[in-house]
C-alpha cells in the first residue's frame, strides 16, 4: 500500500517552519507522496486575516517557488463546513483506494487532540505523526495516544507571530 503524508493547516501564512516540516517529510523516506491540505477555516479559529482562496493560491505559489515536490490539496474547499480533520481524512481515503493516509501535526495540537471532533475514530483509524515544536513537551501524551513523535529539526516560529508582525512575512 502506498503512503501519503497529509499536513493540514490554514497556513496563514506558509512559513519556514512549515517548509522545514515538508522538507523532512520528503526526505525521511517513509512516504510515496507528501501533501499539504489547506483548510478554508479551522474549527479552532474564528477569524482568518486572508481569504481562503488567497491563502490557497499563496501556498501553491510558495511551494512551486521553493521547488518542493508536494501536492497542495483544496479538498476542504469542496466539503461542507465545519472542516473536521477526521471527515477530510475519510474523504481523501475514500477517493484514494490503495493509499494509506498519515496525518502530520505539530506538537502544539497534541494537548487538545482528544477534544477534536470524533477524536477516538481519528486515533483508531489513522497513523498520526507529531512534529516537535519548541516549548511543547508531548512525549508522554504521544505514547499514551499511540502517536509517533518524530525526531526532526525544529524552527521556533508561528504564523501568529508573523501576522502580528513580530517577525518577517514567512516565505
Amino acid at each position: 500500500m502506498k503512503r501519503q503524508a497529509l499536513y493540514f493547516g490554514t497556513f496563514n501564512p506558509l512559513h519556514i517552519g512549515h517548509v522545514t516540516v515538508l522538507r523532512y517529510l520528503l526526505q525521511c523516506g517513509s512516504f510515496d507522496r507528501v501533501a499539504v491540505v489547506v483548510s478554508p477555516q479551522s474549527p479552532f479559529k474564528s477569524d482568518l486575516e486572508d481569504s481562503a482562496k488567497k491563502r490557497l493560491e499563496g501556498v501553491k505559489k510558495d511551494v512551486a517557488k521553493l521547488g518542493l515536490d508536494v501536492e497542495v490539496l483544496d479538498t476542504e474547499f469542496h466539503l461542507n463546513p465545519p472542516y473536521y480533520t477526521v471527515n477530510t481524512l475519510k474523504y481523501i481515503s475514500d477517493s484514494m483506494p490503495g493509499w494509506q493516509q498519515i496525518l502530520v501535526m505539530g506538537a502544539d495540537n497534541v494537548k487538545g487532540l482528544e477534544n477534536w471532533h470524533n477524536s477516538r475514530e481519528l486515533l483508531d483509524s489513522y497513523e498520526i505523526w507529531v512534529y516537535p515544536r519548541p516549548g511543547y513537551r508531548v512525549k508522554t501524551a504521544c505514547k499514551r495516544l499511540g502517536l509517533k513523535l518524530i525526531d526532526a529539526p525544529t524552527v521556533d516560529i508561528s504564523s501568529t507571530e508573523i501576522r502580528e508582525k513580530k517577525i518577517g512575512r514567512g516565505i
